[in-house]
């Protein structure tokens, strides 16, 4: 089992098993898990007096330590397990319907507003974000975009700490996303076998990678009704090719993917603010994710997709007004959670982020058109009437000051920030740095 790289001035977790406190990798600690989930203990997190309970799931050769489904708002801002509530993002409308985990099993199970079968027909853009022609957006089953945003909060992506910098790299988005899709289940399979993300390339490896790679794609073979994958990867070019359209993906120089007309002439005003973003930003990456089968010929061909920006850091914006609160928050060593939409329609509106480093309550920080009207731009105060509301009016005036951080941080810096799936993992194996 591949574990997490850690960072040294990342938090750490503190956790109370059958009686005794254990910090994460401390001596003792992967033993007390593992006799928690032999016994269907509850550990509890002690980020506050009273403590919060979690449980011990399988992962691979060791176990971990995961919140209780929708607790995360119950833990101390600057704990590792602590997440934002979720009527505060798009989470709220699809948790516990289109999402639902078993605490029993571990397992979660994704219900999918889009096919991974693909029978004889034509390719077609999915209806990423609820932006569909429809009366209303149902949270009932994840759209393409509400899948990859969940797995990007899974593996933590959407969370940063000032000891991230410089450490969060292709290799480690990438650990993080598999790790975070282990235990989901779509449509009845194992969604880790279904998905696909790009190995970083290096030349000396490259047959090693092109065979793993066909391995892994077996599951796409052709037939009366075709399996699909699932992948995610960094957009290098979406062009013309010699016969219809390609998308480049980046580790990926030896093989493209193939694109129909039809999908190619609608991703130009389907996606305009993201590839205009991308366009004008050279600091931004853009992240598809899209399923694809294998045609008998062995190209690859991309039948549905939605693309993603998101900074050098790997924190998605939706536009270049959240890139610019995003880069300041960075720029001033700030800690944070960025917000997601989920299935909501671009126009609904969520918290772009919310801060971790204040005292008290998490603050909420929205961004609202110019004149909007600001009960559009959350309540005057967060869940439980105790989170503060931070807004700015873009275009209409200057980014406003924001949430002073607290003036000495109460415990040491998190030990174990660049984790997948928001949890504490006990180390069967040793670190791949």
């Amino acid at each position: 089992m591949e574990t997490p790289a850690q960072d040294i001035t990342a938090p750490a977790a503190i956790y109370e098993i059958a009686g005794r406190r254990f910090e994460i990798g401390s001596p003792g600690f992967a033993d007390a898990v593992a006799d928690a989930h032999a016994s269907h203990q509850r550990p509890r997190c002690l980020c506050l007096a009273e403590g919060v309970e979690m449980y011990v799931a399988r992962l691979g050769e060791g176990y971990i330590v995961k919140r209780m489904p929708d607790t995360g708002s119950h833990h101390a801002p600057d704990c590792p397990s602590y997440e934002p509530p979720a009527e505060f993002s798009g989470l709220g409308q699809v948790l516990g319907s289109a999402i639902t985990e078993d605490p029993a099993t571990g397992e979660t199970t994704l219900k999918l507003n889009f096919p991974l079968t693909k029978m004889p027909g034509r390719s077609i853009m999915p209806p990423a974000g609820g932006e569909i022609d429809s009366i209303s957006s149902s949270g009932a089953r994840l759209s393409l975009r509400g899948l990859l945003h969940y797995l990007w909060d899974q593996a933590e992506l959407t969370r940063w700490h000032p000891g991230f910098a410089g450490k969060r790299t292709w290799a480690t988005v990438r650990r993080h996303l598999l790790q975070a899709a282990e235990h989901m289940l779509a449509r009845g399979d194992a969604l880790r076998a279904r998905l696909y993300v790009p190995e970083p390339f290096s030349i000396a490896e490259r047959e090693a990678i092109n065979a793993r790679r066909q391995v892994h794609w077996q599951h796409a073979v052709p037939g009366k009704a075709q399996h699909l994958m699932l992948l995610i990867g960094e957009v290098k070019e979406i062009v013309s090719a010699r016969y219809g359209f390609k998308a480049v993906v980046k580790h990926m120089p030896d093989q493209a993917f193939a694109i129909d007309e039809q999908l190619y002439r609608r991703l130009g005003w389907r996606f305009e603010p993201e590839l205009a973003l991308w366009g004008a930003s050279d600091d931004i990456h853009m992240v598809m994710i899209a399923t694809f089968g294998v045609g008998r010929a062995g190209v690859p061909a991309i039948h549905e997709l939605c693309l993603m920006p998101v900074t050098r850091h790997w924190l998605p914006v939706a536009d270049g007004f959240e890139k610019l609160l995003l880069d300041r928050l960075v720029d001033q060593n700030r800690s944070f959670v960025k917000g997601l939409h989920y299935n909501l329609r671009r126009g609904d509106r969520i918290a772009s982020a919310v801060l971790t480093d204040c005292d008290g309550s998490a603050p909420m920080l929205f961004i609202g058109r110019a004149n909007a009207d600001e009960s559009l731009l959350g309540p005057e105060t967060g869940a439980a009437g105790e989170a503060p509301i931070w807004r700015w009016f873009r275009s209409s005036e200057p980014m406003p000051p924001l949430p002073l951080p607290r003036a000495h941080s109460p415990q040491p810096a998190p030990r174990q920030a660049e984790r997948a799936s928001g949890t504490a993992l006990t180390a069967a194996k040793g670190d791949d740095g």
